[in-house]
């Protein structure tokens, strides 16, 4: 049975959701998730989760995330970006040294408005189900962190750059933030994910050629991989059946903290947590007999 992370390439068109039902015919694996939804017009690393690795999807949740966004100002949409309906636009007289400063002021901690185009829930609805019923809501805004902003390229309406971000920034949002503090509104015109937690495009592989592949299972990383920064302990035989009861087992000479823990024969068992020479099961990956 197939377990392990996947790094996909997501093609433009397809809906992150679209992506894991192909992946359940692919790997003949019916618990598939992925980490950090990508909206349907971009492209990028998406983590795909497959079979026992499914358990470590909400270990993916607060991994940050690094973009690189197309920009294109005096266009002012419905939904944020390119694919919404034009509300307004205007002409556009901005220079490099006047956008590259107001970026400076988008970087570091900030409050962002979700977009009514978004999967936020309110009142059991998600946000994007209102607004194409022609709704609009009172939403509350939420603090995200642009870690940095550079301007990579472009010139009079275009303009390309590449955002490292916390979990939950929307891109397209920040996009039409900049194009208001400019005056002359803006929305996202491309996105591309290079980077999501410690998973970046060198390790992606395109759809079509996962679906292809005689073997998709060679293309899996081992669940750890996701705990690559934390510590590795490796445990006794008897302290690994101690764990695989659900019993903590006495480690001396750790330090506070968490840990990928292996078995004697070199097999990760689980992510665990030392503390006063007592390690204890955070989250346990081994196959249950």
């Amino acid at each position: 049975m197939a377990n392990g992370i996947v790094i996909i390439d997501k093609p433009a068109g397809w809906t992150s959701q679209d992506v894991t039902a192909k992946l359940r015919g692919v790997f003949h694996q019916k618990r598939i998730g992925h980490g950090g939804t990508l909206d349907p017009m971009a492209t990028g690393v998406l983590p795909v989760f497959v079979g026992r690795a499914t358990r470590a999807v909400e270990f993916f949740e607060h991994a940050d995330k690094e973009y690189i966004a197309g920009l294109r100002l005096g266009v002012r949409t419905d939904t944020e970006d390119i694919t919404g309906n034009v509300l307004q636009q205007q002409p556009v007289c901005v220079t490099e040294s006047q956008l590259r400063q107001v970026l400076l002021r988008f970087t570091g901690r900030q409050s962002q408005l979700p977009p009514m185009y978004s999967a936020v829930k309110i009142g059991g609805k998600k946000l994007y189900e209102l607004a194409r019923a022609g709704k609009t809501v009172e939403r509350a805004p939420r603090t995200v962190t642009v870690f940095s902003l550079e301007l990579l390229s472009g010139s009079g309406a275009d303009w390309t750059f590449r955002v490292h971000c916390s979990k939950g920034t929307y891109v397209r949002t920040l996009c039409a933030d900049i194009g208001d503090a400019l005056g002359c509104g803006g929305c996202m015109s491309s996105l591309r994910r290079t980077r999501a937690g410690g998973y970046t495009l060198d390790q992606a592989v395109c759809l079509d050629g996962l679906i292809r592949q005689p073997d998709p299972e060679a293309c899996l990383l081992p669940v750890d991989s996701l705990f690559s920064d934390r510590p590795a302990c490796h445990v006794s035989a008897g302290q690994e059946q101690r764990l695989r009861n659900g019993a903590d087992v006495r480690i001396p000479g750790l330090h506070n903290g968490e840990y990928r823990v292996y078995s004697p024969q070199g097999d990760f068992l689980l992510l665990g947590r030392w503390e006063d020479g007592t390690l204890t099961t955070v989250k346990s990956f081994f196959e249950v007999n």
